[in-house]
């Protein structure tokens, strides 16, 4: 397994296992939520739903495909679909002026964007 593999695999554990955390707290949404997730308040139901949907299959899609090594160019589209839901809070946030969420999107779009590309172009994963 090369570097870049490596590094890929490590992006989509941490990414997965942070979008289906992300996803759930759409569908749980305690009143704990510290400051800087305040913004989770002002959503309406159908875009928690939408969201944790998407949060949710997308993190699986960066993992389960590439483990069970059934259908793994679907990390490749699970990445690009998580690059879209970045895209959405990205505006959402700057309807809002938080521009330290605003960052933080922008990091993540791009990270899930190498994953996207390491997982299509440079490093595809093997299937069975």
């Amino acid at each position: 397994m090369t570097i870049r593999s490596r590094i890929l695999w490590i992006l989509q554990w941490f990414f997965g296992l942070f979008f289906i955390y992300a996803g759930v707290m759409h569908f749980i949404l305690p009143d704990t939520l510290p400051a800087a997730m305040g913004w989770m308040y002002d959503l309406t139901d159908t875009q928690h739903l939408i969201s944790g949907i998407a949060e949710i299959l997308g993190g699986l899609g960066l993992i389960l495909p590439g483990v069970t090594k059934i259908r793994p160019m679907l990390t490749s589209l699970a990445a690009a679909g998580l690059v879209l839901v970045m895209i959405g809070a990205i505006i959402w946030h700057a309807g809002r002026s938080e521009t330290q969420q605003i960052g933080q999107n922008v990091l993540f779009a791009v990270l899930l964007g190498f994953i996207a590309y390491g997982r299509w172009k440079l490093e595809p994963l093997p299937g069975k």
